[in-house]
């Protein structure tokens, strides 16, 4: 049984009442997990979540090479999507992009001239978030939201009239098993620590007030 002060948090996103989900040790120490029965997701101790220092060395770990063919392929769902929809003048913001803005790169080298690039740690152009974008770029980020009801909300406020944001991430089944979860290898890098299911992602396009949720396997597109 849990802890009586663990076994319950409010959802960071939906702000409903979660229940305790797992506790999982490895080389990083104990991490509490929280499983939310309103929006299907779930998420890490509010006091576990990595402070700023903490969060720049696991991100600096990373391979972030934009000449990378294994990173440009992994990331090709979104750019292809994007080449396929976007006029090559459209305004865009790779949010969250990291050190290594492989997308943003690779737009780039096929006459995207408009894109811009923020993220809290490694391109901090607070400036870039008054503005608005035919397309946002959101490519394994959104497990990194401490506040996900803000983020989305920010994102929403910042996309054009039929604007669109493209996202990937590991997804959750609906139903997701402590087991299942203790066994998930996306969970261990302990900057993760928000994780969504389908079910999820339409909580998100009701409640937000996006038009239209588009997903295939890891990749999704939420239409303003």
């Amino acid at each position: 049984m849990a802890n009586p002060d663990l076994r319950t948090s409010n959802c960071p996103l939906c702000e409903n009442e979660a229940d305790y989900f797992l506790n999982y040790k490895d080389k990083s120490g104990h991490r509490n997990y929280y499983k939310c029965k309103h929006c299907y997701s779930v998420h890490l101790a509010t006091n576990e979540i990595l402070n700023a220092q903490e969060e720049i060395l696991r991100y600096k770990m990373h391979n972030n090479d934009v000449e990378d063919e294994r990173y440009q392929k992994f990331v090709s769902p979104i750019t292809d999507s994007i080449l396929q929809e976007q006029l090559n003048t459209a305004d865009g913001l790779d949010y969250g992009c990291g050190p290594g803005p492989v997308i943003t790169h690779l737009l780039r080298k096929n006459g995207f001239k408009n894109i811009h690039l923020f993220d809290p740690y490694f391109y901090p152009q607070h400036k870039l978030l008054n503005k608005s974008y035919h397309f946002i770029i959101c490519c394994e980020v959104i497990e990194h939201f401490s506040n996900p009801k803000k983020e989305f909300q920010l994102i929403k406020n910042l996309l054009k009239h039929e604007g669109k944001l493209y996202g990937k991430t590991e997804l959750i089944p609906d139903e997701i098993k402590a087991g299942d979860f203790q066994n998930w290898w996306y969970k261990n890098d302990p900057t993760h620590c928000f994780f969504y299911s389908r079910k999820t992602l339409s909580y998100l396009t009701s409640t937000f007030g996006f038009s239209k949720l588009e997903m295939e396997d890891k990749f999704f597109i939420l239409s303003n």
